[in-house]
């Protein structure tokens, strides 16, 4: 294993442009970096299982023909290099395939989530300017709500429709890749809207680079695992990183199109002997949940595990290690950076349990306070990416929007952490999230991870409630196992609870039992909604 500070200290980035694309940044193409240059000896690029149980796999030669059948559809269709085709589609193959062909083109991917509704579509196709959408026969009535709607195609269209298949048919398998440059962009992305409406973002295509190199050294995939990443692909770390990152490196990945299950989850790793997996904390929070069903079938299984989306909760980190005899590493990142704050698992450094970790080698990521000076360890301070020391960083931007994001030299993520004495980056929240109470200031993820550790507690977000005396008192909505009794009884438990292992002022004064937790439906617990929800009581009350 490679030391971390020799692979940040030795970092070339034309260099690793070099190793990592094919072509330079002034003639390049997703669908080649992501496709044809893989071609070759019939490799698997997609492994895929369907809700019903089908099963197929895809060879780099198929998803170059596929690809080239819709890029020509595109093309007939009016569709130019920097247009943008919009994806509603559930993980399956013909998903993979519009997203090729649409790079192939020389096009815009913007991706659409399946569990929008038609409101959340026609803000997002609005913005884009989408040329065309692609979607599935469950999927395709939310269009009919969208007003002024893009023209639509459809995998299995009723009888006197587009169908997705029989429109591919009768295009050619041969189309050139049009080569763009590493600025112009090959997806459009949107925020997920967990601090106000989702704001558009285009990635360049020089993305790429820093897409494989969080990969190689946090995910360490190689060539001999069978890698799966549980993040949809209608959000960025799907996108990223189980669409983008693994099929550049040429590694196949793996798609299953139902719901994510304790039951499934298991079921395809051992069926497909899935050794590196990638997901959110809100799905491995699930499988502690049946720890007993899951260390049955899966301990020694995995090589490595990636979490991203939250941070992790210690109890989460120690049940892997102990019960499934794996390192699972937290990663931190945004849909505007990508993954750049990680635990590495290709490179030797400490880690210290709850921190997030060092910069992706390609990143200088810093503390700063609010007039932008570089803070010792010790002092929460906003987490911000040095711009011209960070060779790999590509953000620059809302498309058509102002941003205050970049101040002076610096990207600001608008998250609140603090840096270690060894030079780890801790999490403590967002700047929203921080709780003032009482003159101290509280990070909520440690109020939650506290309460978690409770053998009655599945998840909690805790918030900061106004409060005349102390500003804002710690108010915690917790969700239990069904064998819990939600009573004042386990209320003065808890408390105690996350007194003795926190601080007196820093234990939830307030907790309200729930059924669950309100999400964007990437899986990030809105926070915001229950602040506000309590500040209306408040306002009510008087």
């Amino acid at each position: 294993m490679r030391d971390y500070q020799t692979a940040a200290r030795e970092f070339d980035y034309q260099r690793t442009l070099e190793e990592t694309l094919a072509g330079s940044l002034e003639a390049i193409n997703a669908c080649i970096e992501c496709c044809d240059r893989h071609v070759g000896a019939q490799r698997v690029a997609l492994y895929w299982e369907g809700v019903d149980g089908r099963r197929a796999s895809w060879t780099f030669e198929q998803l170059q023909e596929a690809s080239a059948r819709f890029a020509n559809l595109l093309y007939s269709r009016g569709v130019r290099p920097g247009d943008c085709v919009s994806g509603l589609l559930p993980r399956t193959p013909e998903l993979l395939v519009t997203i090729l062909g649409t790079w192939r083109l020389g096009a815009i991917y913007q991706p659409l989530f399946t569990a929008f509704g038609p409101k959340a579509i026609e803000h997002r196709v609005r913005l884009a300017g989408s040329r065309l959408v692609v979607t599935d026969a469950g999927n395709r009535p939310k269009l009919d709500e969208v007003e002024q709607a893009p023209p639509v195609l459809c995998v299995g269209a009723p009888a006197g429709q587009a169908d997705f298949w029989s429109e591919l048919e009768g295009q050619s398998s041969r189309f050139e890749p049009v080569l763009r440059t590493g600025e112009d962009a090959f997806l459009l992305m949107f925020t997920s809207g967990t601090t106000g409406l989702p704001k558009p973002l285009e990635v360049p295509l020089k993305a790429i680079a820093a897409f494989v190199g969080y990969m190689r050294h946090a995910v360490d995939l190689r060539p001999e695992d069978a890698f799966w990443n549980l993040a949809d692909p209608g959000w960025a770390y799907g996108l990223y990183y189980a669409v983008t990152g693994p099929l550049a490196m040429g590694h196949a990945t793996t798609f299953y199109e139902g719901p994510f299950s304790v039951e499934s989850t298991c079921r395809i790793i051992r069926q497909y002997g899935i050794s590196n997996l990638a997901g959110s904390p809100t799905a491995y929070r699930l499988l502690l949940a049946a720890k007993e069903e899951v260390e049955a079938q899966l301990k020694g299984r995995l090589r490595a595990v990636s979490s991203a989306g939250e941070p992790l909760t210690p109890e989460v980190i120690r049940w892997f290690a102990e019960g499934l005899g794996v390192t699972i590493h937290d990663h931190y990142g945004q849909t505007e950076l990508g993954m750049v704050l990680c635990n590495h698992h290709a490179l030797a450094h400490p880690v210290r349990l709850g921190a997030a970790g060092y910069a992706v080698p390609g990143h200088r990521v810093v503390v700063v306070d609010e007039q932008l000076r570089e803070l010792p360890p010790g002092q929460p301070g906003i987490l911000a990416v040095d711009r011209p020391r960070s060779p790999l960083f590509w953000f620059r931007g809302y498309r058509d929007m102002e941003t205050s994001s970049f101040a002076g030299d610096y990207y600001l993520s608008g998250d609140t952490v603090e840096l270690n004495e060894d030079g780890s980056i801790s999490f403590v929240g967002r700047a929203d999230d921080v709780i003032t109470t009482s003159g101290y200031r509280v990070g909520p993820f440690d109020v939650e991870s506290a309460l978690i550790e409770h053998p009655a507690v599945i998840e909690a977000a805790v918030i900061g409630k106004p409060d005349p005396e102390r500003t804002e008192l710690v108010k915690a909505f917790v969700v239990l196992h069904g064998h819990a009794n939600p009573g004042p009884q386990l209320v003065e438990e808890l408390q105690q609870y996350v007194r003795k292992r926190l601080s007196a002022h820093a234990y939830p004064r307030e907790i309200e039992f729930v059924a669950e937790l309100p999400k964007t439906p990437s899986g990030k617990i809105q926070r915001f909604l229950l602040r506000n929800q309590e500040v209306a009581k408040a306002s009510a009350a008087h």
